[in-house]
């Protein structure tokens, strides 16, 4: 194999999705203790007055203990080099987390013992299955009150479409919960605390026999329910996991550091490595081919001493080294990658070589926009990120109208990072621009962004549109003359339609359906 190919074979990218409070980012610092790049677990809830979670960077996050976010960290385990990609939970944060689903290989989705399947798990689970991205499920919260486990499969198979097969099941739950069974081999392990899950857990691993006399009714228990499992032929597949047909499921205690390992070693041994990326033709580029990549995430002002701004590419093929120059197909202009970064949390070291799977923060992108396609000799364009439709309108003007140079700085670089989305009147430019974003979350970081980094200090105010839809020039005339609609323009030079009212908009598509009204979706 060449040295691309052999080194995307030890790669394996993925990120970690959840509903809120599931434990994602809990699980993400654990998997970094597991692999040695932490010495000790820190808090694991950013909270005011607590130490930080790795990923979570921004002071928001920090004061909220919540992901804004996606964070990219990098690590090696049994030999392999992981690339994680943590994502927001929060649903007002969706499109951060849809544009990561597109740059990694596979999933890990995390779920409440006691909740399953949540609303904002299964909107991610929808572009997991879009981009037939392989599923590994994690349970978590094990050694809380739970649901039954049996249950929990039903719902996972009714409402997400995998078939769930289990490779370690349960012995009792809450209080009550002994340990897990891997029926893989049959063993028992045996649940053990540590001190605040600051150390990784040591495991006591025993026979079934062991097990059966120790842990009586629930170990009998937990063997009946393996036994059904067997029946129905719920049995861990490779192949129909990597066919997004099947999840390998798992049950354990992120915040205790129980089951952890089980899921890192299920990853090297069963996540798909790094492979050839479709173009937007549907062809796929070899990963001998010429060093390539795409822009899924640009952020500035990581780094608050120099006010950067960084593009974070997935690399697709070749070898990349730093201080070659990329040509980007967008502008076909060249792209001089001399200040290339990996990003481990807020910390950055230089990059001197990368190969597919591996993401790259290019330092000072100010050209490079979300989605952009990059590469070294023949050509490629790789396909687009979509972006969400809104459901949340806002303007925005700023306190002090002397700051109106930082203020218009500011919405374009945020408009370039997907914080929100700026719509633009064709006529007027910058004056009365609309703010569309899916939650209201985002309008909060988008002002805090604003008087923090660009010291703006902004207004941001409700807006009365509830719907909007694309449109081209010629139905954007009509649609003047009818009121009540106001067309703006989007960055990416899209004409979209906002209306007052619903019903207003239905009513259109009826009496008028030779206008054009195209729904925005991330397809």
């Amino acid at each position: 194999m060449s040295q691309p190919a052999q080194e995307a074979a030890r790669r394996r990218t993925f990120a970690i999705i959840s509903h809120p409070d599931a434990g994602k980012t809990t699980l993400t610092e654990k998997f970094l203790l597991y692999a040695g790049a932490l010495g000790e677990a820190g808090a694991v809830k950013a909270r005011e007055g607590r130490r930080s979670a790795t990923s979570d960077w921004m002071d928001m996050e920090k004061k909220r203990g919540i992901s804004i976010t996606s964070t990219a960290l990098t690590f090696d385990y049994r030999g392999m080099q992981f690339n994680l990609l943590d994502t927001p939970g929060h649903r007002d944060f969706s499109e951060d987390t849809y544009r990561v689903l597109a740059a990694v290989d596979s999933v890990v989705m995390v779920l409440d013992a006691a909740k399953g399947i949540e609303p904002q798990t299964l909107k991610l689970f929808e572009v997991c299955r879009t981009r037939q991205l392989p599923v590994v499920t994690f349970v978590n919260k094990y050694d809380r009150p739970a649901r039954p486990p049996l249950e929990l499969l039903d719902e996972i198979e009714q409402q997400i479409g995998l078939r769930p097969t289990p490779a370690t099941w349960p012995v009792g739950s809450a209080e009550d919960f002994a340990g897990v069974i891997d029926r893989r081999d049959g063993t028992f392990t045996r649940f053990t605390r540590t001190v605040r899950g600051s150390a990784i857990a040591p495991e006591e691993v025993i026979s079934a026999d062991a097990a059966r006399a120790s842990e009586g009714s629930r170990w009998a228990q937990a063997q009946d329910e393996c036994e059904l499992l067997d029946a129905v032929g719920a049995n861990v597949e490779r192949s129909s996991f990597l066919d997004a047909e099947s999840t390998p499921l798992f049950v354990g205690s992120a915040l205790t550091n129980f089951g952890v390992r089980h899921v890192l070693d299920t990853l090297v041994d069963l996540a798909p490595s790094a492979g050839e990326r479709l173009d937007v033709n549907g062809t796929p580029r070899s990963l001998d081919d010429g060093c390539s990549a795409f822009v899924f995430k640009v952020q500035a002002n990581m780094d608050k001493s120099h006010r950067d701004r960084i593009a974070f590419v997935r690399i697709c093929s070749g070898a990349f080294e730093r201080g070659m120059v990329l040509t980007c197909h967008r502008t076909e202009k060249p792209f001089a990658t001399k200040y290339a970064s990996q990003v481990f949390g807020a910390e950055r070291t230089t990059v001197e070589e990368a190969f597919p799977g591996d993401v790259v923060g290019l330092v000072n992108a100010a050209d490079l926009q979300i989605g952009d396609s990059l590469y070294v000799g023949s050509p490629v364009e790789f396909p687009p990120i979509p972006r969400f439709a809104p459901e949340v309108f806002a303007s925005a003007r700023p306190f002090d109208t002397s700051k109106y140079k930082q203020f218009r700085k500011g919405l374009e670089q945020l408009d370039s990072e997907g914080v929100v989305q700026v719509l633009r009147d064709p006529q007027q430019g910058d004056a009365n621009p609309v703010l569309a974003a899916v939650g209201q979350l985002q309008f909060e970081v988008f002002a805090s962004r604003l008087e923090i980094e660009f010291n703006a200090p902004s207004e941001i105010m409700p807006s009365p549109y509830e719907s909007i839809r694309f449109t081209d020039e010629a139905s954007a005339e009509r649609l003047k003359e009818i009121g009540g609609i106001r067309i703006l323009r989007r960055r990416d030079g899209r004409l979209v339609a906002l209306f007052e009212s619903r019903y207003r908009l239905q009513r259109i598509e009826t009496d008028e359906p030779d206008l054009m009204l195209d729904p925005i979706s991330v397809g």
